[in-house]
């Protein structure tokens, strides 16, 4: 378990994740996985209703969405990842960031590769302890090696390698995470 610092003030990670509610990761995955699936419903939209606008295509693009939904996908590397609430939440942090700095919208064709390579690249910062390679992470996320490479690559050159998350950049994305996901349909 990590310890987050900041302005001098020290909160364990369970401590954090107690005061957002966020210390269980399958309630986690729903929440994330519905907020992420209502952005690229908003972001589709917004991309039809003005079709003037062409999207910001990235190496994250793929050239169909995969079979699997988001929640299955999330599901499937928690279970051989084995990260933490932590991990899940900086993930989101770098994906939002990313977004925000190539002016890419998320879409079902780049979802998929932005969360494993954002969760690999926040494993490796949170929960090194736990980390395992990239050739681990492709084979979870269903890519080649040199893909996931390539995809750790671009998305640390576009976060300028600034990977630190602040406290209250973390706690931010808790609160959006828990707001996002109020009144979402939470049974298996």
């Amino acid at each position: 378990m990590g310890t987050w610092v900041h302005d001098g003030k020290k909160a364990t990670e369970s401590e954090t994740h107690s005061v957002v509610g966020l210390n269980d990761s399958y309630k986690l995955v729903l929440l994330l996985s519905s907020v992420i699936e209502r952005s690229i419903q908003r972001s589709e939209r917004t991309t039809f209703k003005a079709s003037k606008r062409k999207d910001v295509v990235t190496i994250f693009h793929g050239s169909r969405p995969p079979t699997l939904t988001i929640q299955q996908y999330l599901e499937r590397i928690i279970k051989y990842a084995n990260c933490s609430p932590s991990c899940l939440v900086v993930a989101y942090v770098y994906i939002q960031k990313f977004l925000q700095r190539t002016d890419a919208s998320l879409t079902h064709l780049n979802v998929h590769r932005l969360l494993i390579t954002s969760i690999m690249v926040a494993a490796k910062v949170i929960d090194n302890n736990e980390c395992h390679n990239n050739a681990y992470f492709a084979k979870i996320g269903g890519l080649s090696t040199e893909e996931m490479n390539k995809l750790e690559i671009k998305l640390l050159f576009s976060l300028d390698f600034r990977l630190h998350v602040t406290v209250e950049v973390f706690k931010k994305h808790c609160w959006q995470l828990q707001m996002g996901g109020v009144g979402e349909h939470n049974s298996r």
